[in-house]
């Protein structure tokens, strides 16, 4: 009985010990592969949208532009790219994301599509 006893207490001993050890070497690990994959989440929930109208009104922090009859307003914001000069009037392509009901532009483009028509009718 001594001899089962003393057996049980020295595979405790050593089993105890390499158990506690080989938890706390994996939790960095899976820690720091939980982390890119809620980034890879947060990226995917955020995709981009894009859209072209007429430009209704603008300044330095929104964007209403008109396609087919409806507004639709952007947040324009100092990461937003632009390319040419955004004016009433204008005909724009508008690349944004959306967060909630907020759309935020992240690209504004130029067209010079009232340009050419306006030459052709001449």
């Amino acid at each position: 009985m001594r001899t089962f006893l003393k057996a049980a207490a020295i595979v405790a001993m050593i089993a105890f010990p390499a158990a506690a050890f080989a938890q706390t070497t994996p939790a960095p690990k899976s820690a720091s592969k939980a982390a890119p994959a809620a980034q890879k989440a947060a990226k995917a929930s955020t995709a981009t949208h894009s859209v072209s109208g007429v430009v209704k009104s603008s300044d330095d922090s929104s964007l209403v532009i008109t396609k087919g009859g409806k507004d639709e307003t952007f947040v324009v914001n100092s990461s937003t790219q632009k390319q040419g000069a955004v004016a009433v009037g204008a005909h724009v392509s508008v690349h944004y994301t959306v967060e909630g009901s907020t759309k935020t532009a992240t690209a504004i483009a130029v067209s010079n599509k009232a340009a050419k028509s306006s030459k052709g009718k001449k």
